[in-house]
């Protein structure tokens, strides 16, 4: 094998390893998120409804279907919540969620 193709397989394993961390970090947003908007509510159900949370990221690509359940459960429950603080949350929450995938929690 030649020096190319040991970096070619390093980058591929990097890239796939960088993939699977987001995806992690995504998911454990998605729980987060969830857990918040559950407290907003005032939900008994926390878990449930951060479960729910998470199952919503799998209709679309992207994170508008996070963003759009997340939004309409609290306007459906009366909390004063904009697009933009939901939008920060999900953000702040992505960062968290990053910074704990790497320190290894």
């Amino acid at each position: 094998m030649t020096t190319f193709d040991d970096r070619e397989q390093a980058f591929e394993r990097k890239f796939a390893n960088d993939q699977e961390l987001e995806f992690k970090a995504t998911a454990r947003r998605n729980r987060l998120l969830g857990e918040w908007a559950a407290g907003l509510m005032g939900l008994a159900t926390v878990e449930e409804y951060a479960r729910a949370v998470v199952k919503s990221d799998f209709e679309q690509p992207g994170d508008e279907d996070v963003f759009r359940k997340v939004f309409e459960d609290l306007k459906g429950s009366g909390v004063a919540v904009s697009e933009g603080e939901v939008r920060m949350k999900m953000a702040e929450l992505l960062a968290f969620a990053r910074e704990q995938l790497r320190a290894g929690e």
